[in-house]
């Protein structure tokens, strides 16, 4: 018989990837598409729905190729994805209503204040474990549905279909088939109860949701049926076992099966999160509760700290400050100089995740002097990285009423050593970086090759 794979493909927030895994865990083959998002105003930050599914996919036909691998000897495919990034397209079409609300947009905080004014704060904390916040998908749905023109109408007549990234993918993946998402992205929109595991009716009413918008919950691990031949060039149909959000794949992937196991992911932002056991237990302030996962109807918890910008900072001195041409050269800048020399990044550039949670917050670069150099800048910005893992650390020890001994990292900043020894050094413990850094798509392939 011819070997036979998983793919997993990892739709993140800056890019779109396919990896191919054997029966032994080795990759296989990767492959990586780039991903363009647009801020049409301050604050504001949205995709293309086109462009996320046409990234994929392409991804995962440019994998297939250049491994030499049909998608007859795929065993199944895994799916991890970009969490709260909010879509809404028409079941009779397929065409989206909008571009994709991406989950660093900020442009829904004035309905999240109109919902803290009439009192709904402590209750959707309550019952979603999360903070009321523009980051997760509810208020983006409720913007776009008034919003776009008739598009609160075609809700109303069950015409729309809503999902975060991975519903969309599944949509397009099955050719309209599916509507569906796994327990762990559903409990990011702020419109799942994550103890009863449904969606909450009082706070779709609260926000003029109409239920029939929402995709159908399932397990993280299972049947989700198979891809159309299309996706694969008139290949094989493809079985679809494994649906996770990236933060919890890479939860799943860096092997934190126990209660109180940590892990950080450095990708666009930095997602801190423990292993929190079988119970979601009471909320702790400055923290999220979340799904882990769900496999065989039962719901693992993780306590999360959610930090939007650490990677997304070294694009910015890329990108906008142009002081450095690639992410891979801040290590060796930043070790040019033996410390900041006082200078310090505050990178809110979308307001502040955990523990502040505060949508208003903006950026800071202080302790400038004439004698600053922009090796000084980037070391601040990889020092900030750590700074606002400790804050999240330090606050998930005292919650958790435990020490935390050891954190595992993934994402691309964890190749930074400097950076890396910097976290170590500041949090006293070891931090722990496996050799396979790809744990977020590993994680969906374990998912996928378990169902």
């Amino acid at each position: 018989m011819a070997e036979r794979y998983i793919l997993a493909l990892d739709q993140g927030t800056s890019s779109s990837r396919a990896l191919l895994f054997d029966r032994g865990g080795r990759v296989l083959h990767q492959a990586q598409q780039a991903l363009v998002s647009r801020f049409p105003q301050p604050g504001w930050v949205e995709q293309d729905p086109t462009d996320l599914w046409q990234s994929q996919i392409g991804a995962a036909r440019q994998a297939l190729r250049e491994a030499g691998v049909s998608s007859a000897q795929v065993a199944a495919l895994g799916l991890t994805n970009q969490r709260e990034t909010t879509l809404i397209w028409d079941r009779h079409s397929g065409e989206p209503i909008a571009p994709a609300i991406v989950w660093q947009c900020r442009r829904s905080a004035p309905l999240v204040e109109d919902l803290r004014k009439q009192g709904y704060e402590a209750d959707i904390r309550q019952r979603t474990g999360l903070v009321l916040d523009a980051y997760f998908s509810a208020t983006k749905i409720s913007w776009l549905l008034d919003h776009v023109a008739g598009a609160r109408r075609l809700a109303d007549q069950g015409r729309l279909a809503f999902g975060t990234v991975d519903t969309w993918l599944l949509y397009r993946l099955s050719g309209g088939r599916l509507h569906c998402t796994d327990a762990s992205n559903a409990s990011r929109t702020m419109l799942y109860n994550i103890h009863s595991c449904e969606w909450d009716a009082d706070i779709l009413s609260a926000l003029d949701i109409p239920p029939g918008l929402l995709p159908e919950v399932r397990d993280s691990s299972g049947d989700f049926g198979t891809t159309t031949a299309a996706c694969f060039e008139g290949e094989a149909t493809v079985p679809i076992g494994g649906v996770i959000g990236d933060q919890q794949g890479a939860l799943f992937g860096q092997a934190c099966f126990a209660q109180g196991m940590v892990k950080n992911t450095y990708g666009t932002g930095s997602f801190v999160l423990m292993h929190n056991g079988d119970s979601a237990g009471p909320t702790q302030e400055g923290l999220l509760t979340t799904v882990a996962w769900r496999i065989g109807e039962r719901t693992s918890y993780a306590l999360e700290g959610s930090i939007f910008m650490t990677g997304a900072t070294l694009q910015w001195l890329r990108d906008e400050l142009q002081i450095i041409e690639s992410a891979a050269e801040s290590e060796a800048l930043a070790a040019s100089v033996p410390d900041t020399d006082g200078v310090y990044l505050v990178p809110a550039f979308t307001g502040l995740g955990a523990p502040h949670w505060d949508m208003y917050a903006r950026g800071l670069l202080v302790g400038l002097t004439r004698g600053t150099t922009r090796a000084h800048v980037v070391r601040a910005a990889l020092e900030a990285m750590a700074y606002q893992t400790r804050d999240v650390v330090d606050r998930m020890a005292a919650a958790g009423g435990m020490e935390v001994s050891t954190l595992r990292v993934d994402g691309g900043a964890a190749a930074n050593d400097l950076a890396m020894q910097f976290q170590s050094d500041i949090l006293q413990i070891p931090v722990q970086r496996p050799q396979m850094v790809e744990t977020t798509a590993w994680g969906a392939a374990c998912l996928a090759g378990l169902a």
